[in-house]
């Protein structure tokens, strides 16, 4: 499903402009965005957590010559589906 058809879906679900309905989809998605940037953690019942993850840096391989590079230390966006959403997926 795209953005495009969320927004139609939430539109005719809720009985509301597609405009207002992109509205709060942007507004879901920078919420989310800035509540990981920030380091925090959003957990939706039925859907699952978003959280954050430290990665340490590390020496990797350069797959095309072979020498090593070092990868350095990031924060990555994680996502733990939770168990309903899992049932529902098989």
């Amino acid at each position: 499903m795209t953005k495009a058809e969320l927004v139609s879906l939430l539109a005719n679900e809720c009985g509301i402009t597609k405009a207002k309905a992109g509205q709060a989809v942007d507004y879901i998605v920078n919420s989310i965005q800035t509540t990981l940037g920030g380091g925090g953690r959003i957990a939706l019942a039925g859907l699952g957590t978003f959280g954050i993850s430290n990665r340490a840096a590390r020496m990797g391989r350069n797959p095309q010559t072979g020498q090593p590079i070092h990868i350095p230390a990031r924060r990555v966006p994680t996502f733990k589906a939770a168990k309903a959403l899992k049932n529902a997926a098989s």
